[in-house]
């Protein structure tokens, strides 16, 4: 995902206003004393991954988000991003993001609550290939005053290898 990244049409058929990153300065980080929306919490240790792999978060895009391993393909990559946005982990979002294209830091909306992946199509990215494409629908509710909005944001992203690791490109 972008950093601006235009979101589908909700059902409600109205505009979704959340974006996962609005290009404002701020921290990204919860609240004193509470985890973001979405993180994993001591206790939970088990929880499910956000990216929709059968696997507990600790043992599947947390090894990516705490450095213990990087993305072996573009659709793995891309996974470990949804669920970076999911858990807020902003400091992932932007090792993972090709350098010409960063940006000098990230907001996270916290209004949304990142609920599920769907990857649609992939092309290359494999561990043989230096680049690769992954379209996705991601799931979200966003948080408002009258209560959670369901929407949905698409994207065609590529992905490729920098110094062998690979980055997110971009939007296509």
């Amino acid at each position: 995902m972008q950093n601006k990244p235009v979101p589908k049409k909700p059902a409600s058929g109205k505009p979704a206003s959340g974006k996962p990153a609005s290009g404002k300065p701020a921290s990204g980080k919860p609240a004193p004393g509470r985890p973001a929306p979405g993180r994993p919490v001591p206790g939970e240790p088990d929880r499910p991954c956000p990216c929709g792999l059968p696997a507990a978060y600790r043992d599947c895009c947390g090894r990516l988000h705490r450095g213990e391993a990087a993305a072996a393909t573009a659709e793995q990559l891309m996974r470990s991003r949804f669920s970076a946005f999911g858990v807020g982990d902003a400091a992932y979002l932007l090792r993972t993001w090709h350098p010409a294209s960063r940006p000098p830091r990230l907001d996270l909306d916290r209004r949304l609550r990142w609920t599920r992946l769907e990857v649609l199509e992939t092309t290359g990215g494999s561990v043989v290939h230096a680049e690769g494409t992954v379209r996705f629908r991601a799931h979200y509710l966003e948080r408002g005053r009258a209560g959670e909005r369901a929407g949905e944001l698409e994207e065609h992203s590529r992905f490729v290898r920098v110094d062998g690791r690979w980055v997110y490109a971009g939007a296509l």
